[in-house]
């Protein structure tokens, strides 16, 4: 007797479910510099919440997992950018990131909302859903 696989039990269990596409779009966090602040946040067409971070500063590490969650609950109405103060100095003085983490919420290219400081997901939530 010879037994045959089907084609869904050879599936790879660890197989991606997800598009290429769909995958970036759940864990899209991008990496914004001086370079590309104008074309990947001001030119948006989307809402962005960018993140001003240092990977020093430990309340900046402390709020990167809430950010994670929150990119794939508003998948559909926002992207989420990260600006290194260190390495995209110009752009964090433009802003006058004196603290960090700062948060900064845009939407066509104008400075929406503004929180400075570790906030719980709860916070952040009740911010975006007013300002979206």
């Amino acid at each position: 007797m010879t037994l045959v696989a089907s084609e869904s039990s050879q599936r790879n269990l660890y197989d991606d479910p997800l598009t290429d596409t769909e995958h970036q779009r759940t864990m899209s966090i991008v990496q914004v510099t001086d370079d590309t602040f104008e074309t990947k946040v001001l030119k948006s067409s989307r809402p962005v919440l960018v993140d001003f971070w240092a990977e020093w500063c430990g309340p900046c590490k402390a709020i990167a997992p809430i950010l994670e969650q929150l990119s794939v609950e508003f998948q559909d109405r926002l992207d989420i950018a990260k600006v290194d103060v260190e390495a995209s100095q110009t752009t964090a003085m433009k802003y006058g990131i004196r603290s960090i983490p700062t948060l900064i919420l845009f939407k066509g290219g104008v400075v929406e909302a503004q929180q400075v400081g570790l906030v719980s997901k709860e916070q952040l939530q009740k911010l975006l859903e007013a300002k979206l």
